[in-house]
């Protein structure tokens, strides 16, 4: 059993025995399922639910929903694997709490001091951000809107390092993907060269973080997502974003997602190593600057701190158990 049936095997107990609030399941995607909510406002931990989805809708960022989801459009997906769900669920909590998102960040860099609050784009400042594009658009995408037709890092959070300068993180979050089958695992780049006219332009900068002989490694996902990501950060940085001068590229994948964390879809990276972390290092100029980590891993600080233990709680029953 893959990783993904057993999380779908897990997701479709826990709703019969009554986790998401007795909500019966059968929601529809193309038609019901076991594993879809009727009420996806259910699939948000209740402690932030309210203030997330009113913080997706204050900020113009759509929520990710599945092909043939009936789920409202201002709510979060019905799907109870939804990555993106996983991520608000997790990070969502910190926003307001400095103590919370300074020991995720000692976590990741021990250089860090501090957490600082991020601002725009977001009307109200918190130390995490969702669907981040930057200021202007860097990568010279058609689009340049949160969440949606354009590059974006599902979470950003800022720290203060002992050197008194500011590092980006940038965070983004699988859950239950693999990229093994059909068009997961295809060469993008022979989709037209428009994408190759994009960003190879961009790759062939003296300064960009990517080193790699060939570019068409780069256009198979996950590594196309990781090398735009990569380059808006570069981008972000290279513009005095949030007065940083430096990012780290953070990638959250449990650690029981073999068919993930084992799997190197492009041939050409394959030299580099036989997992995500190593084939992806093998191509940048700085290997220190990309982590791969677990969730639970990245939530052992909060273990000893106050009023985490409710989050915690929900955390460990839902995904990490």
């Amino acid at each position: 059993m893959s990783y993904r049936e057993e999380q779908c095997a897990k997701a479709i107990e826990l709703l019969q025995n009554g986790f998401f609030a007795n909500d019966p399941g059968g929601g529809i995607i193309g038609v019901p399922r076991d594993f879809a909510l009727q009420d996806s406002r259910l699939t948000l931990w209740s402690g932030i639910a309210d203030d997330a989805i009113l913080y997706f809708e204050a900020n113009a960022i759509p929520w990710w929903k599945a092909a043939g989801e009936k789920s409202d459009r201002g709510m979060p997906s019905s799907h109870l694997l939804s990555s993106q769900a996983a991520c608000v669920n997790h990070l969502y909590a910190l926003r307001q709490r400095q103590d919370f998102a300074a020991a995720i960040l000692q976590k990741i860099d021990l250089r860090i001091v501090s957490a600082e609050k991020i601002g725009k784009p977001d009307i109200e400042a918190g130390y995490v951000a969702f669907e981040i594009i930057g200021a202007k658009n860097y990568l010279g995408e058609k689009n340049h809107t949160r969440g949606a037709l354009s590059t974006s890092v599902d979470a950003v959070m800022l720290g203060k390092k002992n050197d008194g300068k500011n590092i980006l993180v940038l965070i983004e979050w699988k859950y239950t993907e693999e990229y093994i089958t059909g068009d997961y695992n295809k060469n993008k780049g022979t989709d037209g060269q428009h994408r190759h006219d994009r960003y190879d332009p961009l790759l062939k900068e003296e300064d960009s973080p990517i080193s790699v002989a060939n570019f068409e490694a780069l256009y198979y996902e996950p590594f196309y997502q990781l090398m735009r990501q990569t380059v808006l950060g570069w981008k972000m940085v290279e513009h005095n974003e949030y007065c940083c001068d430096e990012f780290v590229h953070i990638h959250v994948i449990p650690d029981g997602n073999l068919e993930l964390l084992n799997n190197v879809t492009s041939p050409l990276l394959r030299e580099h190593g036989n997992t995500i972390s190593e084939a992806w290092k093998g191509v940048l100029k700085k290997p220190d600057k990309y982590q791969v980590i677990s969730p639970e891993k990245l939530f052992e600080p909060l273990m000893n701190l106050p009023d985490a233990r409710s989050l915690l709680e929900y955390l460990n029953a839902r995904y990490w158990r």
